[in-house]
């Protein structure tokens, strides 16, 4: 049996009862000669050596060698390692393990408060850790590392949804209430997942529907924007290789599109377009106008888009390839008049959803756009 001395997000009884998947007992503790910090820019903390300091936790005793083997999933994730260490209990001194960064490239913040981080990262924290001990069995902790802010970018997803609330002028008045769930199993669950409903949903006449089942494809909030030029009268597009399209037996898989990607755990949807602008077209935005935001396909795509238009300085002397190497991406980058693009759009050559809703929008408002940079 062993005794774990947990300074950081584990000191949480949900987030500990979702990795060990089980309830245990813990008691206040002290690790003399350390203090818990914020890990620079990251929802979880770290230890470092303070002489003056004792850092706050909890003494979990007697875990067994099945809860050490899941502990280390979830923390391996994180790279961290355990060592040996006495720390203080109300009954005297105890000697306990406690975990580590190994390797890690972060650095120290501010003092870190479990207050705090429950506040800003607990529900996001504890949905991110049910999909990782889901997978225990199944994957590394190595494998688990590598998709980790995938992770965390699908459950923040799940929580900006359920705080979300559209106009309802003509909608029915009804909720995630009525609709039950007798079952629900998750075949595939990587870097996107496949979930499996079994359920019941009330109808329009207030009846419950016969069981039916569907299937959903789980993905994660996505931002796209569509950098415009009102001075040049230009459109920035990219291309790459979509393998959508591909599997779905199109001849021509490379499609144009607008800038987009993942909203990342902690970003907003403002943060994501700027940094995506970056990171695919070598550009600075200068203004966001917002688009719409929506669902993409809802019948079977758990996944919601945000769209902007961004204002830029489209040299015709920029970078004409961009994306991330250690991400594969393979992207080209074409400068379009605005002419050329409405007939594109005419001709069926912008096969791309949320590039044809931003193009429209850009035919609404150009005018004005135009008028405003003069």
């Amino acid at each position: 049996m062993t005794d774990l001395f947990f300074y950081g997000t584990l000191r949480d009884p949900a987030l500990l009862r979702c990795v060990l998947g089980r309830d245990i007992a813990m008691v206040p503790a002290r690790l003399p000669g350390y203090r818990a910090v914020w890990a620079e820019g990251e929802s979880f903390p770290m230890l470092i050596g303070d002489a003056r300091a004792r850092a706050k936790g909890v003494l979990a005793r007697d875990l067994s060698a099945p809860d050490v083997a899941r502990l280390d999933f979830y923390e391996g994730a994180f790279a961290y390692e355990l060592r040996d260490l006495t720390v203080e209990t109300a009954s005297g001194p105890a000697t306990a393990q406690v975990y580590f960064p190994h390797d890690a490239p972060w650095q120290p913040g501010a003092d870190w408060d479990l207050e705090d981080w429950s506040e800003t990262w607990g529900p996001l924290t504890l949905l991110a850790a049910g999909e990782v001990m889901r997978a225990y069995g199944r994957e590394s902790a190595a494998e688990l590392g590598q998709r980790f802010g995938i992770i965390r970018a699908r459950a923040q997803s799940f929580i900006r949804a359920q705080a979300r609330k559209r106009a309802a002028t003509l909608s029915a008045p009804l909720t995630r209430a009525d609709i039950r769930v007798d079952r629900l199993d998750r075949p595939y669950e990587k870097f996107f997942g496949i979930e499996e409903y079994q359920t019941v949903f009330r109808r329009f006449d207030g009846q419950w529907s016969d069981p039916g089942q569907r299937a959903v494809f789980r993905a994660f909030d996505a931002v796209t924007v569509l950098p415009y030029d009102p001075v040049r009268d230009l459109v920035m597009l990219i291309e790459q290789v979509r393998m959508g399209p591909y599997a779905h037996g199109d001849p021509q898989p490379w499609l144009l599109e607008p800038i987009a990607g993942i909203v990342d755990a902690g970003e907003t949807y403002e943060q994501t377009a700027h940094r995506e602008a970056r990171e695919e077209a070598h550009i600075e935005l200068s203004a966001l106008h917002h688009i719409a935001g929506y669902y993409p396909s809802p019948g079977g795509v758990a996944q919601f888009l945000v769209s902007y238009l961004g204002l830029a300085d489209l040299d015709q002397n920029g970078r004409r390839s961009g994306g991330l190497d250690h991400e594969g991406e393979d992207i080209r980058n074409l400068l379009v008049p605005y002419n050329t693009l409405m007939a594109m759009l005419d001709s069926g050559e912008l096969a791309n959803a949320p590039l044809i809703l931003s193009v429209q929008w850009l035919a609404r408002h150009r005018d004005r756009l135009r008028a405003q940079s003069a």
